[in-house]
């Protein structure tokens, strides 16, 4: 980085502001920044790489050292992220980017530019089971891509890796972690031998114990990753999945279809209204029910909300989630697993929610887990298996 001038560096800072004048916080900021690129055509493939990063790196900083300029907060930002930079070398030579987070963390404080409580506004509403400093200091670190390999393509997936040189840790047998943007699109021979998925969304798979044949409903599937994810353990399970938009089915299809899977019904299901009326009195001996919720867990993907979230969507979440948790039981036998999992880090929506289930419909708690993925560049979730009574 030391090719970069001054007048370069004023010029990366200038795209980094327009970009974020522009943004309201009213959609996925990956999204916008997308619409953002196609409306700036003459911003170069180094330029979009560097705006992106200072963007991110901005959000990463949340409410933290709003007292400061926008300008000032995003060198802050940089040097807590980073540890090579030009806009900390430009503005604040002295600053020793070599230090660990903890200590950057500890110098800034010392400077009384930053406290670390300021940083991630919602922690009054985090699970007692959440470690809190380590959580808000992770905020600062990309996550990591993970992928998980088809049974008996390990080797050849290996062998792919090492012969395009690209970087890779095996986490378990089918697990593997990549850097964070690692390209896998241009590998063809890959479609339907891994899966993008979250480390912490592959644990889930612990509590998702099913006996051969037995008939399942993955009741808010999405695109379908914990059902491929499910099947890929118990391939004789009977699988019904369901989400409340055919388009959303629709990209379950083509990702099945890749995956080889055939065996499978689907249906449109509403689940926050009365759902006899599609499954009729259908039970089932297991249900997978991956609730819809804040997704704070994943704010390392997503750092922008940190700073745009509104925390009365909580309350808003738990609600709905009770809600549902309400409908899909009335749809599995008595004695068997509903498996609640959210990738939420708010006590409202976890462990709140699982002692409605247990109180109100009539569970008792088997297993539960929140999954910190802070201490190992993943997400975090929640997930608990709850037995009917």
């Amino acid at each position: 980085m030391s090719d970069f001038s001054e007048k370069r560096v004023q010029q990366q800072i200038r795209n980094f502001e327009r970009a974020m004048d522009g943004y309201e916080g009213n959609e996925p900021f990956a999204r916008y920044l997308t619409s953002f690129f196609k409306l700036n055509k003459q911003m170069g493939s180094k330029d979009r790489k560097w705006t992106s990063r200072l963007c991110y790196n901005y959000f990463r900083l949340g409410k933290g050292a709003t007292q400061l300029s926008q300008q000032k907060r995003l060198i802050i930002a940089e040097y807590l992220c980073e540890t090579e930079s030009p806009f900390v070398a430009l503005f604040e030579p002295d600053w020793n980017l070599s230090l660990s987070l903890e200590e950057k963390i500890a110098f800034l404080k010392k400077l009384e530019l930053l406290e670390l409580d300021t940083i991630f506004p919602f922690k009054n509403y985090l699970s007692s089971a959440i470690d809190q400093v380590d959580f808000i200091q992770n905020q600062f670190l990309q996550p990591d891509l993970f992928i998980r390999i088809r049974k008996g393509k390990e080797k050849f997936v290996k062998a792919i890796f090492e012969a395009e040189q690209i970087g890779y840790k095996f986490i378990t047998e089918q697990t593997v972690a990549l850097a964070n943007g690692t390209s896998l699109q241009r590998f063809k021979d890959l479609d339907g031998v891994i899966e993008v998925q979250d480390l912490s969304s592959q644990r889930t798979l612990e509590f998702m114990d099913a006996l051969p044949k037995e008939n399942w409903w993955d009741a808010c599937a999405a695109s379908g990753g914990k059902a491929l994810l499910f099947l890929d353990k118990h391939p004789t399970i009977n699988l019904l999945v369901s989400d409340v938009r055919m388009s959303i089915l629709r990209n379950l299809d083509e990702r099945f279809e890749r995956a080889g899977i055939k065996a499978y019904r689907k249906k449109i299901v509403d689940l926050t209204k009365d759902t006899t009326p599609i499954l009729g009195a259908e039970l089932f001996d297991g249900i997978i029910l991956d609730a819809p919720c804040t997704g704070s867990g994943t704010w390392g993907r997503s750092p922008e909300n940190m700073s745009y979230f509104n925390a009365k969507k909580i309350d808003e979440f738990a609600t709905l989630q009770k809600e549902i948790a309400k409908n899909v039981s009335l749809h599995l036998k008595v004695g068997k697993p509903l498996v609640y999992i959210t990738c939420s880090v708010f006590e409202k929506e976890n462990e709140e929610v699982i002692a409605y289930i247990q109180k109100e419909l009539g569970y008792s708690l088997h297993s539960y887990k929140v999954l910190k993925g802070y201490y190992e560049k993943a997400d975090s979730m929640f997930v608990a298996r709850l037995i009917k009574l």
